[in-house]
Order: C-alpha cells, then structure tokens, then sequence
C-alpha cells in the first residue's frame, strides 16, 4: 500500500512537473523569410554597419565645406594720451582717439584659387594742432584674387578631398551591402541548419521506435519460446544506442537554435523570454534544379560582387591621390589681383593762410558716410596684378609622398587582380557545388529508397527464418543512416544555392531586399 502510494507520488510530482514546462516553452513558428526580415532589422553587426555611410555623408559635407563662403569681421578702438613735447603739437597733453573695422568675405573656387571682398575703415581724432582733418574718417573697399597656376592648380586637385569622400561614401555603401549579404547567408545557414537537425531528430525517433517495437516483438517470442533470451540482448543494445543518439539530436537542435535566435537577435523584441521560445520552422528544404553556366555566373560576379565594387573605387581613390602627389611636385606659381577704391572725409579745419599758427577761423562738416560714398562710387581707382613663383627644393632632393602614393596605386590594381582571381576559383568550386549537390540529393533519394526496400525484404526474411535479428537490426541503422545524409544532401544544396547568390552578390535582389528602405531606417 505504501509502494502503491509513493508512486502516485511520484506521478503526480512529473506531471506536475511536465505540465509546468509544457507552460513555460512557447512555440514560435517561422518562416526562412520571417527570420531574414528579424536579422536585417534587429541583427546588431547590421546595425553597426548602417551606420557608416551615415558617417561618410558626414564626411562628405565636412569635405564640401572648404567652398562655401566665410565672413571675417574685426572693430577695435584706441585711446592714447601721452605728454606733448611741442607747443606747436599741443597745449599740455597729446590725445588721440582712434577706431577701426574691417570686414571681410572669401570664397574658395574650384580651380584653386580664391576670391575675396574686403571693407575697411578706420576713424582719427585727435587734439594736435595744425591738423587739417579732424576727426578723420576713411574706408576702403578692395577685390583680391589669387589663383595658382601650377602647384594646386586645377578642379581634380582643389576638389580631393570631396572627390575621395564621396568615393568613401559609396565603398560605405558597398560594404553595407555585403554585410547584409553574409548576414543574410548566415540565416539561411543557421535556418537550414536547424531545420536539418529538427529532422534528424524525427528520423532518429522513428529509428528508436523500430528498434523499441523490434524489442518488444523479441520479448513476446521469448515468452512464447520460439527464441532464445539471448537474442534478445542485441535488440536491447541497438535501443541504448539509438537513445544515445537521440540526446546528440536533441543538443544539436538546441544549439542551431540558439544560433538562429542570436543571429535574428530574438531577445530585441522578445526580451527575456526569447530563451524559452521554441522556434518551428515552416520551410522545408527543396532541390529544385538551378542551371546556371560558369561563364554567366562568372560575368554575374564580376559585375555584382560589392568587394570588387569596393576595391574598383579605392582605386580610383589611389588614382587621385597620385594625381595630387604628382601635382605637389611642382613649383608655386600664382597669380595674384588686387582692386581697391578708397575714400577719405572729415571735418575740414579752415586756418589763416597768412597765420597758420593762427586759432582756425571756420570748419567745414564731414562724417563717415562722404568716405563710404567715394568708396562705393570708386572715385578713387587702384589695381595691382603680379606673379609670385616659390621653388622648394625638397622637391628635387626628396619625392617620398609622390613615390608612396605610386606604390599604393600599384599595390591597389594587384589586390584587384588578386581579388578577380580568387572570385574566379570561388564561382567555379560553387558552380560546381551546387551541380554536385544536386546530383548528391538524387544519389541519396535513391540509396534511401533501396535502404527502406532492403529492411522490409529482410524483415519479410526474419519472419520465415531466412535471417537474423543482428542483420535486422543493421538494416534499420542503414534506412537511418540514408534518411539523415538524403537530408543532409537536400540541405546541403539549399546552401550552395545561397553561398552561389553570396558569390554573385545577388543575394539582395534575389531575396527582394532593398538597399535603400534599410539604410533609410
């Protein structure tokens, strides 16, 4: 009565138990689309990555800065009052008062030189005597232009720094769009992967169910003593075996699991309950026939592949920082312009010409706006052009920017050469991967097929004693042992066809994903 109770105990305690994790795990069905549509929007190397042509825009509006327009503007005023050392300067003391501003406006152009307006003008008063304007005002109103004729010269050369940040920005781009491509594949890896070891699990269920009822059948004929006890051992053992093997089935789902749920990043949106969901995937494995040559392929590549598409642009890249280099090397020769209109007023101080030393007898008013009238209306015309030539001599005795900037270029078209020559052996070992593939599923359609006929035949043979439990036995690992490869086969050739897409950089347009609504986000 005791044993009988302690059992329900027990019962009750597991069913409780199970009940318990049958509540916690959740269930949460997938689709291969579903998940890659999770890891572009959640996957944290994507969210890292979307942000660099974020950063190379900004690089390039700090590159374009250099020609837009700057203001200067300066005002200082002066007082000095200082002893007089004549009479004829002033009674005691010599008191000065002087104010000036000046504003400029420069503008860089893109053949390298630049282009200013300056205004200018300055206020004077003071107690001296004999000074025929006081206070004084003055303004000038002046044009330079400076314009290098060869060193700096030219709109590749004044334009480097945009033109390099622009390349910047697309190689940005480009490497955004390969990242996405190989977190792409990697859900496809980890999705396949996990569904291959969800179906590995059923077919090493379905191997221990046979074996189990293959058991049980040994066990009734030993009850009814049409076999030996001893024959039933081999039974017991492939049972132990065929459970062993489903532990390792279950670790491995648990694992691509886990993988897929990093990958997608799951705990985003499910936050700490993404470890207790348990994903279904709703995408079974298909080997349709992809025919595909090696010379389109190969044309595909070379035409979609982001990292030739990237080292194409750092070339270009190289190319002008050559340019510039070479550039560099010669001498200083600028020409430079200046146009200015002055203008002066004031209060005129009317004297006696027959006694200068006379207290002035009358004035005559001025203020600043007569001198910015004669300014503005160039009254007063002044130009100036001339040429100014500097030769430095580390030019002659050391050429070491122009000599790097040539090797750099070169390096660049060899790991271009290099790169085309990798991508060419790596579109032939997956074109023939997936034609290999595909001929695997067939061969393994088939090995399976024969392997489920051989166990039926020899199971027909066991029942008239024609054969053994051992064989038997063998016969049910062997149908095992092909479903799991025909499965590996199958899935095996959905990755080829999507390591092919990575290998063609196609895997975007072929997935229907755009560029331009993520990187938008």
């Amino acid at each position: 009565m005791k044993r009988t109770i302690g059992l329900l105990v027990v019962v009750i305690f597991f069913t409780a138990m199970f009940a318990q994790t049958q509540q916690k795990e959740k269930t949460l069905t997938l689709s291969l689309e579903d998940c890659i549509a999770k890891a572009v929007e959640n996957n944290l190397g994507v969210a890292v990555e979307v942000l660099r042509p974020e950063l190379a825009d900004i690089s390039v509006s700090f590159a374009k800065e250099k020609f837009m327009p700057s203001l200067s503007l300066n005002y200082d005023t002066t007082s000095r009052n200082q002893a007089s050392y004549s009479w004829l300067e002033s009674a005691d003391a010599t008191i000065t008062e002087s104010s000036s501003y000046n504003a400029t406006l420069s503008q860089s152009i893109p053949t390298g030189g630049n282009f200013s307006v300056v205004l200018s003008g300055s206020k004077y008063d003071t107690n001296q005597r004999l000074t025929s304007i006081n206070p004084r005002y003055s303004s000038t109103l002046r044009f330079n232009f400076s314009q290098p004729l060869l060193k700096n010269f030219g709109f590749k050369t004044s334009r480097r720094e945009i033109i390099v940040a622009q390349n910047n920005r697309d190689i940005s781009e480009i490497n955004f769009k390969e990242a996405l491509q190989n977190t792409v594949y990697s859900v496809e890896e980890a999705y396949w992967n996990l569904v291959h070891s969800i179906e590995n699990l059923e077919v090493q269920r379905q191997s221990l169910k046979l074996a189990q009822d293959f058991l049980e059948r040994n066990r009734r004929s030993v009850e009814i003593g049409t076999m030996a006890p001893i024959e039933i051992l081999s039974a017991q053992s492939e049972v132990a075996s065929r459970q062993a093997d489903i532990l390792d089935a279950e670790a491995a789902v648990k694992n691509n699991e886990d993988t897929l749920k990093t990958i997608i990043n799951l705990a985003a949106e499910a936050g700490e309950e993404a470890d207790l969901l348990k994903i279904i995937p709703t995408d079974k494995p298909a080997y349709e026939k992809k025919e595909i040559t090696f010379d389109e392929a190969l044309l595909t590549a070379m035409n979609n592949r982001p990292d030739l598409q990237s080292m194409r642009i750092s070339l270009k890249n190289d190319e002008i920082n050559l340019g510039y280099a070479k550039n560099q090397l010669l001498p200083d020769l600028s020409l430079n312009a200046s146009y200015w209109s002055p203008g002066v007023s004031g209060t005129q101080i009317l004297f006696d010409k027959t006694n200068p030393f006379a207290p002035p007898i009358g004035t005559i008013p001025g203020d600043a706006s007569d001198a910015l009238k004669d300014t503005f209306g160039f009254k007063y015309k002044n130009w100036t052009i001339g040429l100014t030539l500097t030769i430095p001599f580390n030019t002659f005795f050391s050429r070491a920017n122009y000599a790097q900037a040539r090797v750099n270029l070169e390096q660049a078209k060899l790991q271009l050469e290099n790169q085309e020559q990798q991508i060419f052996l790596e579109i032939k070992n997956t074109v023939r991967a997936v034609q290999t593939n595909y001929q695997r599923v067939q061969a393994r359609t088939v090995a399976r097929e024969l392997a489920q006929r051989k166990l039926e035949a020899e199971e027909e043979r066991l029942k008239v004693g024609l054969s053994t439990n051992y064989i038997v036995l063998q016969f049910q690992r062997d149908l095992a042992t092909q479903q799991t490869q025909e499965l590996r086969a199958v899935i095996d050739y959905n990755l080829s066809l999507a390591r092919l897409d990575r290998s063609l950089g196609v895997t975007l347009k072929e997935k229907n994903i755009k560029f331009s609504e993520i990187s938008a986000r």
